[in-house]
C-alpha cells in the first residue's frame, strides 16, 4: 500500500533484516501483491505486469481475475483484481519500488490528490510475510484490505488460511466477517 502519513511504526530504510544476504534464503520472503484496475484491457495489463514482475520477483500463485463494482468514488467502469503471491529477497521498500515502477511502465498515472480514480493498474502489496511496517511511503499489511471484498476474495483463493498478523484471522474468517457487501464475482 502507497501512502503519504507520518512514520509510526518501523523505518525499512535503516532494518538490516531486509537485506539482500539476509536470512531469507534461497527462497526468499513470501509476499502478497493486488492487482486492480479499470481502464483499458485490463486482463492484459494483468498479464503485462505479472511478466515485468516476474523478472524481479519469482510468481508461485496467481488467483483467479474477479469483477467487481469501484470502491470508494463513483465510476461506469468496473475492476478486475487478482492477488498474485511471491518470493522475493527485496526487501518492502524495493518490492514497493518495483510496483510503482511496474505501473508507471504500463502508463499508470496518479491523481493529484491522492483521491480514488479510475486507473489502468494498481499493485498493492498486502503482506509481507507477517511484517508490520508504517512508514511515510508503506504500510504493511495493507490497512484496508479486511474490508475490501476485492481484495479479500482473490486473497482468500490461494491462501485462505493465511493468518493477518494484527486482526490474527485468517482470510477466510476475513472475508465472511467483512463489513463489504459490494458485489464481487469470479470471472
Amino acid at each position: 500500500m502507497h501512502k503519504t502519513t507520518s512514520s509510526r511504526l518501523m523505518n525499512t530504510k535503516h532494518d538490516d533484516r531486509w537485506k539482500k544476504s539476509s536470512t531469507c534464503g534461497k527462497n526468499g520472503f513470501l509476499a502478497y501483491l493486488l492487482l486492480g484496475g479499470n481502464l483499458g484491457d485490463v486482463a492484459k495489463s494483468f498479464e503485462r505486469a505479472i511478466e515485468l514482475l516476474d523478472e524481479q520477483v519469482t510468481v508461485i500463485r496467481q488467483s483467479a481475475l474477479y469483477k467487481s463494482e469501484p470502491w470508494g468514488f463513483q465510476t461506469e467502469h468496473l475492476f478486475l483484481n487478482q492477488v498474485l503471491e511471491i518470493r522475493t529477497n527485496l526487501s518492502p521498500q524495493e518490492l514497493l519500488n518495483v510496483a510503482l515502477e511496474t505501473e508507471k511502465i504500463l502508463g499508470r498515472i496518479r491523481s493529484a490528490d491522492g483521491g480514488y480514480t479510475s486507473r489502468l493498474i494498481d499493485i498493492d502489496i498486502l503482506f509481507y510475510e507477517d511484517s508490520q511496517i508504517d512508514t511515510p511511503e508503506l504500510t504493511l499489511p495493507h490497512p484496508r484490505m479486511h474490508e475490501r471484498k476485492f481484495a479479500l476474495m482473490p486473497m482468500t483463493e490461494i491462501a485462505n488460511n493465511f493468518v493477518h498478523p494484527l486482526l490474527n484471522q485468517s482470510m477466510e474468517e476475513l472475508l465472511r466477517y467483512t463489513p463489504d457487501q459490494s458485489s464481487v464475482w469470479k470471472m
